[in-house]
């Protein structure tokens, strides 16, 4: 993303809300992670249908709207891999951080009449470089064209986590931009999904709600040698052997249990513990639909996975940091 397109989208969220001082309070503008972007669309759109606070959400990658969190050109952030400490240092008003939702990162691919099962070793081979012909994970032969993520993505910072416990010759190490090998880029979950589903041969990691039409799923072997795909059972089942620490964040890159999806991660909102001012009662609305249990029963539908009871109740708990 060039920086005049950065600008022009930063200026666009500081616009919006411009008005009454009434209505200014209950519009909120957010900006982050792709990821999420099917649900939270879903969520935001209903609380404004019902009479609740609108939120303007621009799915810009996690980076982006990091960096908009600490340059405070938004209420809140949204990101899928958990704030550093060198990141929260830099916000002067504190962070909230919350888990939202979990999901499963899949490996979507462009070969019809090709059931895709892969070890762990095969996915870091393909993304590595060193399989480059679909014959070699026991397809049809043509040229395999990996497509990865273009922008500061969390998404590829839980994806790399996960190969990194996969095979040694994972060497590009765990954050949200990499310097890849081999492949092309594309902004964004739904630009990954758009490049592999127009690109015969392709794959690309993305989450499980971008899965369909042209593009089908990998099965992939987790960690007890089953091979499993992405979805609501193997998600929850990965989900389940989360501990959160004391920031709300917490992984599972490789996870040991039985029917697990080896690939799932939670996504999260960042939001400033402090000076929120009139905005403060709309923001803590937001977050309490997103956590309730009518929200997060949409989970399933939407190809997502909502939070353990226990994730949900630290969660719901947090919200009561974020303070005027």
């Amino acid at each position: 993303m060039t920086f005049a397109k950065k600008a022009l989208i930063f200026a666009s969220l500081a616009l919006v809300g411009a008005g009454g001082a009434a209505s200014a309070r209950d519009r909120l503008n957010a900006a982050g992670a792709t990821f999420p972007e099917n649900i939270y669309s879903r969520w935001f759109s209903q609380l404004a249908k019902s009479g609740g606070p609108k939120v303007n959400y621009q799915a810009v990658g996690s980076g982006t709207g990091r960096k908009a969190f600490i340059d405070e050109t938004v209420s809140f952030a949204a990101s899928d891999d958990p704030i550093s400490a060198k990141d929260k240092a830099k916000v002067s008003r504190g962070v909230v951080q919350i888990p939202t939702v979990g999901g499963t990162i899949a490996l979507g691919y462009n070969n019809p009449g090709c059931t895709l099962k892969l070890t762990q070793k095969q996915v870091v081979s393909i993304f590595m470089g060193s399989i480059s012909d679909w014959k070699d994970v026991g397809c049809s032969g043509g040229k395999i064209t990996v497509v990865h993520r273009s922008d500061g993505s969390g998404t590829t910072a839980a994806f790399a986590d996960s190969l990194s416990t996969f095979s040694k010759e994972w060497t590009l190490g765990s954050a949200k931009t990499l310097n890849w090998k081999v492949g092309v880029g594309a902004k964004g979950s739904d630009g990954v999904a758009a490049s592999v589903a127009s690109t015969p041969g392709a794959i690309g990691y993305m989450n499980q709600s971008f899965v369909k039409g042209a593009i089908k799923a990998a099965a992939v072997q987790n960690k007890a040698g089953q091979f499993v795909l992405p979805g609501y059972k193997s998600g929850k089942a990965a989900l389940s052997g989360i501990t959160l620490d004391s920031d709300l964040a917490g992984g599972n890159p490789n996870p040991s249990a039985s029917g697990a999806y080896p690939i799932t991660t939670l996504t999260y909102l960042l939001i400033y513990r402090t000076g929120n001012g009139a905005k403060t009662d709309s923001i803590k609305a937001v977050v309490n639909y997103m956590l309730s249990d009518k929200a997060q029963a949409q989970a399933d539908d939407l190809g997502f996975v909502p939070l353990s009871e226990g994730i949900q109740a630290k969660a719901q708990a947090a919200v009561n940091l974020i303070k005027e």
